[in-house]
């Protein structure tokens, strides 16, 4: 019963914080750009930036805290199911992954869903790879613009490679040379396959759906493969 009433409180809060949640995930990611991107600005705004990334963080902190306190549950039996909360907490530039999570939230305030399975899919995807794509390009361009030998030497170069990279294109016309852009790249390079196949799959899914709806419409006479007899 008890634990029955941990998730009932969890899932309320759940419902009630993610939206919030994600908006504070876009202002992270606004004052990271500026810190990023406004070299030419006064070094105030820089500092704003800066204490807006670290009051954001703090309350990706809590929200963790308070989860983790409304689940009933010890840390690593909680993170056994919400390890992605532990990761976004760590690294706050993936909260874009969160979006399935938001979407599923907002679902339940409704009877019907908005959109349909394959929409939902593309737009997870689409949505995922813009906001992912931008915090890529603005942590490699932070970790390789000043490194020797470095070919992503603008921000433009960086989001050319996040293209490449994400889209598995990789023409290696600019490459990160820094073990950190490396390790971006890996984390790219992962999410760029898994976006690639969901939306391939979604769409394939999609088309024979409606070949077959196609089909069942069809006279029986019709259906008869090419050449067989009358």
């Amino acid at each position: 019963m008890d634990a029955e009433r941990a998730d009932t409180a969890l899932d309320r809060w759940e419902q009630r914080a993610e939206l919030p949640l994600f908006y504070a995930s876009l202002v992270f990611l606004a004052a990271y750009s500026v810190r990023i991107l406004a070299h030419g600005v006064d070094r105030v705004w820089r500092e704003i930036a800066l204490a807006m990334m670290l009051l954001m963080w703090l309350v990706f902190l809590t929200d963790f805290v308070v989860r983790l306190r409304l689940s009933g549950r010890r840390l690593h039996r909680f993170l056994r199911t919400h390890w992605l909360d532990a990761l976004v907490l760590l690294l706050p530039l993936l909260r874009p992954l969160r979006l399935v999570k938001l979407y599923t939230t907002l679902q339940r305030r409704r009877d019907q869903p908005v959109l349909s399975l394959y929409a939902r899919v593309i737009v997870y995807a689409g949505l995922g790879a813009v906001l992912l794509g931008w915090a890529g390009a603005l942590a490699v361009y932070h970790t390789e613009r000043t490194a020797p030998g470095a070919t992503i030497l603008t921000f433009g170069d960086a989001v050319w490679w996040v293209c490449e990279t994400l889209t598995t294109v990789g023409y290696g016309d600019v490459t990160p040379v820094t073990a950190w852009g490396r390790i971006i790249a890996v984390g790219l390079m992962i999410c760029g396959l898994a976006l690639l196949g969901a939306v391939t799959g979604s769409f394939s899914s999609w088309l024979i759906q409606v070949f077959t709806r196609e089909d069942e419409r069809r006279p029986p006479e019709d259906r008869r493969p090419p050449g067989a007899s009358s």
